[in-house]
């Protein structure tokens, strides 16, 4: 009895879906820089709120604005840099191992060729089919660097600009942090007590984990609603441990 394909599972296997896919690494690449950033400056930011308002001053708002805004700025930038500096250095390594391959086939084409040859003898190729394949990808220099890099040393060729990378990073750090202290400005004025601005900033907060742990989910292509409450699970235990600091701390020191 043959199985009936749905129509989802065969467009998503057509030929033009299949090529899109292969070209999709830059995509996933930036989805999880901008998960990464945003995900992190909403939990180090709304820990910094939390924990002010559990000191329970009553200049909390303000210190808590400014503490945020200077988290945002110069943690946001610090992880932008990281990830700038990780990208570059995976980008060097691949022109590094290159730079050897090249050097190898120029120097002893034999020997890489019996590397290829061993290569695809291990995914189970033999035989006359095994040499058309050795000899295929040993004909053009890029495909045979390529395979090398990928098959020997096991790296991923596809690499996100290490400058776009940063850069969504720090994007997605800044605009997420900026939302758990949007509501502290609300503390100019006076008919806004300190209370009800904690509470506005968890209930955006909460959204903005919710959101980012959706997106979280369609990186990593599992349960969006799980990843959705996971990650506001997680930011959620990240805020409760510093609000209980400030509560712990103010009733030692203060």
């Amino acid at each position: 009895m043959t199985q009936e394909i749905s129509p989802h599972l065969h467009d998503e296997h057509s030929h033009e879906a299949i090529a899109a896919r292969l070209d999709s690494d830059l995509i996933h690449g930036d989805l999880g820089d901008v998960v990464l950033g945003a995900v992190d400056g909403t939990v180090t930011t709304f820990a910094i709120v939390s924990g002010i308002a559990g000191t329970g001053l009553e200049s909390g708002v303000l210190v808590a604005f400014i503490l945020g805004l200077s988290n945002v700025l110069a943690d946001g930038f610090s992880m932008g840099a990281s990830n700038y500096l990780k990208a570059r250095s995976d980008q060097q390594l691949i022109d590094n191992y290159r730079r050897i391959e090249e050097h190898h086939i120029d120097h002893v084409p034999e020997y890489e060729r019996e590397e290829v040859r061993q290569i695809y003898s291990r995914k189970g190729f033999s035989g006359q089919l095994l040499e058309d394949i050795v000899a295929t990808i040993t004909s053009d220099r890029d495909r045979w660097v390529n395979t090398m890099l990928t098959d020997e040393w096991g790296l991923q060729l596809s690499q996100i600009s290490p400058l776009r990378s940063g850069l969504l990073t720090f994007a997605a750090f800044l605009f997420a942090g900026l939302i758990p202290l949007a509501p502290l400005l609300l503390g100019l004025y006076p008919n806004w007590t300190n209370h009800d601005i904690f509470l506005l900033s968890a209930v955006l907060t909460s959204g903005v984990f919710l959101v980012t742990g959706a997106l979280r989910g369609v990186v990593l292509r599992v349960s969006v609603l799980r990843s959705a409450f996971e990650t506001l699970l997680v930011g959620g235990i990240a805020a409760a441990i510093a609000y209980l600091l400030g509560v712990l701390l103010s009733g030692i020191l203060l």
